[in-house]
């Protein structure tokens, strides 16, 4: 997971807080829909991931003892572990529903705002 991805995501949600980008409530809730299942998939694969850390029983001796901490490390660590990837992924369909609701916002906040002149008139 890039950072590339991360920032994308944060640039985008800045934009939808700046009130650059407006997204049509209506239009947007099958994307942000999709977006939850996706963050809920990866939610459960992170809690998933704390019994990957657990050390193998691969043999007590300092060759097995150091390849079932190197083994619980990747699993379950940091840096470039799949725990880290998946909290990665995570953080980015965060950003990515945050930046999504926000432009729902500006754009309920844009519309009403472009029909106040019209309100009564008719």
């Amino acid at each position: 997971m890039g950072n590339s991805s991360h920032a994308d995501a944060a640039a985008f949600r800045q934009a939808a807080v700046d009130g650059q980008v407006g997204i049509d409530p209506d239009h947007a809730e099958t994307v942000l829909n999709k977006l939850r299942t996706g963050k809920d998939a990866v939610e459960a694969l992170i809690q998933k991931s704390e019994e990957l850390a657990t050390p193998p029983q691969i043999g007590a001796n300092p060759v097995g003892n150091a390849m079932a901490a190197k083994f619980s490390e990747r699993a379950g660590g940091r840096g470039e572990s799949y725990a880290d990837a998946l909290r990665n992924l995570y953080n980015q369909y965060d950003e990515a529903e945050q930046a999504i609701t926000t432009a729902m916002r500006r754009y309920r906040d844009i519309d009403a705002d472009n029909a106040q002149p019209f309100t009564g008139q008719l």
